[in-house]
């Protein structure tokens, strides 16, 4: 019954030639539609470059003292740009860029505002301001279209990222090549020798100036000794040198600078000069007094001779302490530099002092030894005392006198050179005011004033210390640099003998800076603008965009000629048909009813026979057309089909699947079927993954992907094109095939009830006299 029913739809598709062309024009139509979409997209990214976008450059380029060249970045990208040709680009004025964007002229343009450079050098600086370039966009005028310029306006990006990065690192290079070599020439090394020399003088310079602070701190140790000297001499001297230390105290007590600290301690001098006189005159007078009582009483007369004999002695050692410090203070002075004008003066002035006080010294101990001597005459010879008196006075007179040069030649002489010397180192006196402040307000006597006296220039001289190890210091650090800049020069000459490993590595240092900079700056400046360099590996290659799109138009084509045959074929069987199939002549007998599906069952006919009779033309059409559609894509527009026969294979499939579904919706709901064929082909062109991958799509087509034809039979014909993972070709064909079976179910089953309700929708339909 079947094949009856197929020959008898062969002989009448064959008839004559009208009904030859309309099945010809069946097979090619789809064919046709997948051919011009497949070629109508082959490359169309590579044909980018008749698309036009303005270019407008405003900017009026940036100079500064950190880069030493004037940068434009915007005249970059005109150049970088009239040697590219993904887009027509077009370089006009900014007015214009704009105005034929509004007016479709351009699809796009690119604005460089005025201070693109100045804001893209603010990298180097606190306050970092980010460059921006003005992008209009027509976006009506196609839907593709800006998506291919914001493309474009990317490449620019990124042109202007790697040219900027690279001109940085270009100048930097040569910056750091032009100093090296510089660093070589001959105006380098003469620099450097002058630089040794300047330094060496320098670190001469902070020695000396070490050496001087130290004699000073010496000094001002050596005058300490002689204030406390003084003080103890005048303490042994008479009883009288407490008025004398207190007469110090007071004289010092208004002091605040070391200046008014040495008039001071010079007037206290004086005054305990003074009092050592004045003790000589009560001396005298002691012994004239003595002398008086030899008739009277000559043992207390010669104890009272021997008891100042004694006391004077006593304060001998005194004239040494004093002329010890004085001693102390000439070696001082002879470290000061011979520049100083102070220094020959002060010496002889001290030299002077010395004298005078070794000649009170002696006139002392002349004096003490007469009153010794006197002590045993007056007991032995009365007649030698008078003779004796006179001497000692005498001895007196002369002692006093000794005493007076002494205060003279220390006021005339020692203290100016001092005051001298004072002003010289001004830094000292002024630091002075807090030791003459507590000297004045704290001693009760002579000693508690030197006591202070010695405290604070102790502290003094430890400043000094503390001074002359930091010029030490200094001057150390100073000749390090100068062994080290030595050290380098040799290294950098070639005359390193390579035994120190610090050596070795400081010019392998060297070694690697000089590569650096020799290299080629281009080179070294386009790989630092550009670290990265991506390298493609292509996983399953398809050969171009057309190729990429084939499956998709191919797929989609077999399901427009399935609607097709079943818009232009009839998908039910007449009754005239049934008959001649069974033989029965032109018509059915009238027990068979009603024209429809099935009425003539009882004859044989079943209603599978109906099913499967008329749709094997529809099967063979479809065959015809998966296989024209494929072989035209393969060897007409030359598709990528590595394994062609089941990239054919894939067609044939497709077209018995998508057929036999379409003819079952229109063999069972008739016109309304054909309408649902058409929704089912809208759904599947947006939710079948073929342009746009599917996790890029509404949730709902996500959920509906994989119950739609569609996207199993494109990854299987992507799988014959590119090459399969595992399993994949078969199981997107078993998956593909398994529609098979509700389509069946459906036509065979399922259509049996609705047979009626579909009888009856159709009479309705054509009372309208329009449907």
């Amino acid at each position: 019954m079947i094949w009856g029913i197929f020959k008898r739809d062969m002989c009448h598709a064959t008839r004559n030639v009208i009904a030859v062309i309309v099945s010809m024009g069946l097979v090619v139509v789809p064919a046709l539609y997948a051919w011009f979409n497949i070629a109508a997209s082959w490359d169309p990214y590579g044909n980018t470059k008749a698309l036009k976008v303005a270019v407008a450059n405003n900017d009026k380029g940036y100079k500064s003292d950190l880069i030493p060249v004037r940068v434009n970045v915007g005249e970059t990208i005109i150049s970088t740009l009239h040697a590219n040709d993904q887009l027509d680009w077009q370089f006009v004025k900014s007015d214009k860029a704009i105005d034929g964007v509004k007016s479709g002229e351009y699809y796009a343009a690119i604005v460089i505002p005025k201070g693109f450079s100045a804001d893209m050098m603010t990298l180097f600086s606190p306050d970092i301001k980010h460059a921006q370039l003005k992008y209009y966009l027509n976006e009506k005028i196609n839907p593709i279209a800006p998506h291919i310029t914001d493309q474009g306006a990317t490449t620019v990006v990124n042109t202007i990222d790697k040219t900027f990065a690279k001109t940085i690192a270009q100048v930097g290079l040569d910056l750091a090549s032009s100093i090296l070599h510089y660093s070589q020439s001959p105006q380098m090394a003469e620099y450097m020798r002058n630089l040794n020399g300047n330094l060496t003088t320098m670190a001469d310079t902070l020695s000396g100036a070490s050496q001087q602070v130290t004699s000073y701190s010496q000094l001002l140790g050596s005058a300490n000794d002689i204030v406390d000297s003084t003080g103890k001499l005048l303490a042994s001297a008479t009883k009288a040198g407490k008025q004398a230390q207190n007469a110090l105290k007071q004289g010092k007590s208004g002091a605040t600078s070391l200046t008014s600290a040495g008039a001071n301690v010079t007037s206290s001098v004086n005054t305990a000069l003074d009092q050592v006189s004045g003790a000589f005159d009560q001396v005298a007078a002691k012994v004239n007094k003595a002398f008086d009582a030899i008739g009277k009483d000559s043992d207390t007369a010669a104890s009272q001779l021997a008891t100042l004999s004694e006391q004077i002695s006593s304060g001998e050692s005194l004239y040494d302490t004093y002329i010890t410090s004085l001693n102390h203070m000439r070696e001082s002075v002879e470290q000061l530099p011979d520049s100083d004008s102070a220094k020959q003066a002060l010496l002889e002035a001290i030299d002077r002092e010395i004298t005078l006080l070794e000649a009170a010294k002696g006139d002392s101990q002349k004096l003490a030894q007469q009153l010794k001597d006197a002590s045993t005459q007056v007991t032995q010879d009365t007649a030698a005392a008078e003779s004796s008196r006179k001497e000692i006075l005498n001895r007196i007179t002369s002692a006093k006198q000794s005493i007076s040069n002494v205060r003279d030649d220390y006021a005339t002489n020692v203290k100016p050179k001092i005051d001298a010397l004072a002003s010289t180192v001004s830094t000292l006196i002024s630091q002075t005011d807090s030791m003459i402040t507590q000297l004045s307000g704290t001693a009760d006597g002579l000693d508690d004033v030197t006591g202070d006296v010695g405290t604070n220039v102790t502290s003094i001289r430890s400043t000094l210390g503390a001074i002359a190890k930091k010029l030490d210091s200094s001057a150390a650090t100073v000749k390090e640099l100068i062994t080290k800049l030595e050290t380098d020069g040799n290294a950098g000459d070639g005359n390193s003998d390579g035994g120190d490993g610090d050596n070795d590595a400081d010019s392998g240092e060297s070694d690697e800076l000089r590569a650096l900079a020799t290299a080629n700056a281009s080179t070294l400046s386009t790989l630092i603008s550009a670290p990265v360099a991506l390298h493609r590996v292509s996983v399953y290659p398809i050969a171009n965009y057309g190729s990429a799109m084939a499956p998709f138009y191919t797929i989609l084509s077999i399901w427009v000629g399935a609607i097709i045959l079943c818009a232009m074929l009839k998908v039910t069987i007449s009754d005239r048909e049934k008959a001649h199939v069974l033989g029965l002549g032109d018509t059915l007998p009238r027990i068979a009813g009603p024209s429809g599906p099935g009425n003539a069952s009882r004859w044989g006919l079943r209603l599978d026979h109906e099913y499967f009779g008329r749709y094997a033309i529809f099967a063979l059409l479809a065959l015809l057309q998966g296989t024209l559609v494929c072989l035209g894509d393969t060897y007409f527009l030359g598709v990528q089909a590595n394994h062609a026969l089941q990239f054919l294979a894939v067609g044939w499939l497709a077209a018995l699947v998508f057929s036999n579904i379409v003819y079952t919706l229109t063999v069972s709901f008739g016109d309304i079927g054909k309408a649902v064929a058409v929704v089912l082909l809208v759904m599947q062109v947006a939710g079948s993954g073929g342009t746009f991958p599917i996790e890029t799509l509404p949730k709902f087509f996500q959920m509906l992907y994989p119950f739609l034809p569609f996207p199993h039979a494109i990854d299987a014909m992507h799988a014959a094109m590119a090459g399969s993972y595992d399993n994949e070709y078969l199981l997107d064909m078993v998956y593909l095939a398994l529609f098979l079976i509700p389509s069946l179910l459906l036509g065979l089953v399922l259509r049996k009830p609705v047979i009626r309700l579909n009888n009856w929708v159709s009479r309705n339909l054509e009372s309208t006299k329009v449907m």
